[in-house]
């Protein structure tokens, strides 16, 4: 061998070393673990949080998210900080059709962020199939953002494990992500599959597709176990109707306006409806399923007519919202 090949030779093995060490010095890193306890700082941000979100204060987000980004930094193995911030920045994004201009293109900064933060949360307790299912929800935005198949393609397997987790739970989260698509399109399709498929993990069996009354259904109503979320409760106190609207929604835009009527009405039979902020959107919508058909399937709907639930200034209050 001579002299220069040898060199090169050297060249290449210290490089490579290098890198081994590298990729050990990763790999042997000490895993991050949860906290065992919450800071007191933490509980206090979480009750702006629940204030927050439970009062439908949209422009309280920026302080809330200050509160809670500064507990993170108290704490960053705290996995409900963690959540709690990547859902105020997905709050802030679903909901932006609040904002002027829908808040400018920097708005999907939000998309960025909730990904980032609901990644953590899976890692610090990946036990928790609500962090999966919003994790996978967070993955397919972003990569819709910056048009990463890879990144909507891992979103989407991503969801159907947190479906095979928790189906009460997540079958709505890819039900209502699917509203987003095209009426004609496989994965709109996939989705209201979806919501058939979350009514019927709700109720224990085969509903009638053709007259789905839900009536029968109310004796099962629980504040235990996985069907829990199937149900009102103090985390999503209208949960129930918001369902239903989403429902009857996706029914719509398939172009089943008097099968969405029926939908549409099984959120009267909660007990809470009366105290619905969002009962009079309701209402309208069954007087109007008809008209929606075209409305709903635009891809671009008109700023102050009716659009779907998920494109809509309470696309998340619609659950969360008490008054």
């Amino acid at each position: 061998m001579n002299r220069g090949a040898f060199t090169r030779l050297a060249l290449a093995v210290a490089l490579l070393g290098a890198a081994g060490c590298g990729t050990l010095a990763v790999w042997s890193a000490p895993k991050k673990q949860a906290s065992a306890e919450r800071l007191p700082q933490a509980a206090r941000a979480d009750e702006l949080f629940w204030r927050t979100l439970h009062t439908g204060d949209y422009e309280g987000i920026p302080a809330a998210l200050g509160a809670l980004t500064a507990a993170y930094l108290a704490d960053p193995r705290d996995a409900v900080t963690a959540a709690h911030i990547a859902w105020l920045h997905f709050w802030r994004l679903s909901e932006r059709a609040r904002l002027p201009s829908g808040g400018g293109p920097a708005i999907t900064d939000h998309a960025v962020l909730a990904r980032r933060y609901f990644e953590e949360a899976v890692r610090l307790d990946p036990a928790d199939a609500r962090y999966l299912g919003f994790y996978a929800g967070a993955l397919m935005s972003e990569g819709v953002i910056h048009n990463d198949q890879a990144m909507i393609r891992r979103g989407f397997f991503t969801l159907k494990d947190a479906v095979a987790a928790w189906p009460e739970f997540n079958l709505f989260t890819a039900g209502y992500i699917a509203g987003l698509q095209p009426h004609d399109s496989p994965r709109f399709r996939d989705g209201l599959e979806a919501m058939w498929a979350n009514m019927e993990a709700c109720v224990g069996e085969r509903v009638d597709r053709a007259h789905p009354e839900y009536s029968r259904y109310m004796r099962l109503e629980t504040t235990e176990g996985p069907k829990r979320v199937c149900w009102n409760s103090w985390i999503a106190p209208h949960n129930f109707e918001g369902f239903f609207l989403h429902f009857g929604d996706m029914l719509v835009k398939a172009g089943e306006p008097a099968r969405a009527v029926v939908m549409y009405g099984n959120a009267r039979l909660a007990a809470e409806y009366t105290a619905w902020p969002y009962r009079n959107v309701l209402e309208r919508r069954i007087a109007d399923a008809d008209r929606n058909v075209e409305l709903f399937r635009r891809a671009d709907p008109p700023p102050d007519g009716p659009t779907m639930m998920i494109r809509s200034r309470y696309s998340c209050v619609g659950c969360h919202q008490r008054s």
